[in-house]
């Protein structure tokens, strides 16, 4: 199993997917990062917010990053049935099993590294982006559960990403899901139907970052929520990569 892993490891280090994805993220994330440090510094002038909050959501902004791990996890899996590579990585992999638990191994790692990199940059940029209008950050238990809830969401969404790759069996179906999902579903629900939206994954994962939208499950909920979700989209992939044919 230790070669199994290491060969799925490099295998996702592959090309520049994920060179492509990190740029696209970080890209995202400093740009909303700035936007909060702005708006963030006017509402202190103006008496309503204080520099803990606007530290809050600057680091807050940084959980767009779980995207982007759910999109590595997506085409780690999907773009070895879009290749046809699929097969021989089954025969060298020994099992359909072992295949299937290397590269949620990996996809989790890689949902974990993303995290690394998520709250990293995001306290950096706390104190960059405020420091450019003169001010210090201030860092409270609220700001240290945000940059928990961050990193445990870009966790979370490596296996996400890898399970909705075994499902869709493709990389462009597995990143327009994962894409679709995150940015124009879930939300959507959320609006239209707030009472049923809370419990989707994306929304689930908004408590978990400490989102400040009153319309959220409570923490330990929400978690259950995504356990619930993680699950479900775990034993429904685990089924069809063991009961259907691997390459169709």
């Amino acid at each position: 199993m230790r070669n199994l892993l290491a060969a799925e490891w490099r295998k996702a280090w592959t090309g520049r997917s994920w060179l492509v994805l990190l740029c696209c993220g970080s890209f995202m994330c400093l740009i909303t990062s700035f936007g909060y440090a702005s708006q963030g510094n006017q509402a202190i002038e103006q008496g309503t917010a204080t520099a803990s909050s606007v530290t809050g959501d600057v680091v807050r902004s940084w959980m767009m990053m779980l995207l982007f791990a759910g999109l590595f996890g997506a085409v780690v899996v999907g773009r070895e049935f879009s290749s046809g590579t699929i097969g021989r990585s089954v025969l060298l992999g020994g099992s359909r099993a072992r295949l299937f638990g290397a590269k949620l191994a990996v996809g989790t790692a890689l949902g974990a590294l993303s995290g690394v990199f998520a709250v990293t940059l995001g306290l950096l940029s706390a104190w960059g982006t405020l420091s450019g209008y003169g001010r210090t950050p201030q860092w409270t238990g609220e700001t240290w559960l945000t940059v928990l809830g961050v990193f445990l969401c870009s966790l979370l969404a490596g296996p996400w990403g890898v399970f909705l790759g075994w499902l869709c069996r493709n990389q462009l179906a597995s990143v327009a899901t994962v894409l679709g999902l995150t940015l124009l579903v879930d939300p959507a629900l959320q609006r239209l139907v707030p009472a049923v939206g809370k419990y989707l994954m994306t929304i689930a994962m908004s408590s978990v970052y400490r989102d400040r939208h009153t319309d959220l499950l409570s923490e330990p909920v929400a978690l259950l929520v995504i356990a619930g979700w993680l699950l479900a989209a775990g034993l429904a992939a685990r089924a069809i990569v063991l009961s259907r044919d691997i390459s169709s």
